[in-house]
């Protein structure tokens, strides 16, 4: 094993004296090829191009002597360190930090970061990347080949953001770009490259200058709770749209940071927008123009972003992007069909009578879907009185695609 393991984070800047002082004594060098060509390193050092960190790290492991790894920006925020430091390695390493790309670029653009999410988008990634900008107002994508500001400029389609993008940061070809997410793609951009997505609404009631007081998320003045009652959304909410079915509804489906939601049959845009506060992007659909009135109000008085759409389901379905999970508040069983087709991993829907129930059940079950069904009944009382005041019933089903991971 390596006598001594030291972590460089590079940010163009000139080298620390600690940085300097663990390079100069190195044996082994471990880096990008711009960082195998500064000056600082030992001629005499064995070097190694850094493609995969695990394989660096076996060398690593099993050499003699002190070992450097450079890297870009802080090592330790989406870098190298967290797989240098993997069991299986029994490495024991020092870290000499850099600026990350991350605060660089937002010093750049002159704007604050705390209230930031910051996510990685590899071709794997990249579509649950597009969906947090979907979701919130600030993002800084952590870009590579493949997955950089054209892909996400088209796969933002329907929805506008400001991008702000900054090539080549630390160096002499350092450039920084604005542009809207529609035009992104008109252009080649040069890597690496970071991109920081920005737009929709904020808040109601935090004033921008306002300070959070944990990373990622602003302050906001939401009530707490889920399933909020009809006077959260404006007055009386449509058929399957009911509170205990709502909650019933969100808990089958789970949606989560990085999920893209439809909400088809929209309504109020009660469900849509408590989707939206677990952190999904989520896109409304509803053919009643009243019903995505209603929807983007309740969006905007809780400072969550939509993607509203009007149209008539199935055929409007056919553009949108792809989902991770669905609720099917109205259009029946043929509407269901047509989102089985599209694989989502969840699917819940709701039924009036137990005929119209086992037809949704019969055909999620032949689109391989593990398919479940309750009677959820929901009785309110005046509690003055202890009288009932309402009564709602309804078949809730839910398809699990088990062959889809999560």
């Amino acid at each position: 094993m390596a006598d001594r393991v030291t972590v460089i984070g590079w940010d163009g800047s000139p080298l620390t004296a600690a940085a300097r002082s663990a390079l100069g004594a190195a044996t082994l060098v471990a880096g990008a090829a711009h960082h195998l060509a500064l000056p600082q390193v030992p001629p005499g050092a064995e070097r190694i191009r850094l493609g995969s960190v695990a394989l660096a790290a076996r060398r690593i492991a099993g050499h003699r002597g002190s070992a450097v790894v450079l890297a870009d920006g802080d090592p330790g925020f989406f870098g190298v360190v967290r797989t240098l430091r993997a069991p299986e390695f029994g490495l024991e390493v020092e870290v000499v930090p850099g600026v990350s790309s991350v605060a660089t670029a937002f010093a750049r653009a002159g704007m604050p970061w705390d209230d930031a999410q910051v996510v990685v988008a590899h071709r794997r990634t990249l579509r649950r990347a597009v969906n947090v900008c979907r979701a919130h107002t600030k993002v800084a994508v952590l870009t590579s080949p493949g997955a950089g500001p054209a892909e996400l400029g088209l796969l933002l389609e329907g929805v506008h953001r400001t991008f702000v993008i900054c090539e080549e940061l630390g160096t002499d070809r350092e450039q920084v770009t604005v542009v809207t997410s529609d035009k992104a793609a008109d252009h080649t951009w040069r890597d690496p490259n970071l991109v920081i997505v920005i737009g929709g609404s904020v808040a109601p009631g935090v004033a921008k200058e306002e300070g959070g007081w944990i990373a990622g998320r602003a302050p906001g003045t939401a009530p707490r709770g889920w399933a909020l009652p009809a006077e959260a959304y404006g007055g009386d909410l449509g058929e399957g749209e009911g509170e205990l079915l709502r909650a019933a509804q969100l808990a089958r489906l789970g949606p989560r940071v990085g999920d893209l939601v439809w909400d088809i049959g929209c309504g109020s845009g009660a469900f849509a927008t408590e989707a939206a506060r677990a952190g999904a992007a989520v896109i409304a659909v509803d053919r009643d123009l009243e019903a995505c009135a209603r929807t983007e109000a309740a969006a905007r008085g809780f400072g969550v972003q939509l993607q509203i759409v009007r149209g008539t389901a199935p055929h409007v379905l056919e553009n949108l992007p792809e989902p991770d999970v669905v609720r099917v508040g109205g259009g029946g069983a043929a509407v269901v069909s047509a989102v089985a087709d599209r694989r989502p991993q969840r699917i819940v829907t709701h039924a009036a009578t137990r005929d119209a129930a086992e037809l949704v059940g019969r055909g999620l079950t032949e689109h391989g879907y593990q398919v479940e069904c309750a009677l959820v009944q929901s009785v309110e009382l005046d509690t003055r009185a202890w009288t009932e005041t309402e009564r709602s019933v309804a078949f809730l089903l839910s398809g699990l695609l088990p062959d889809r991971t999560a």
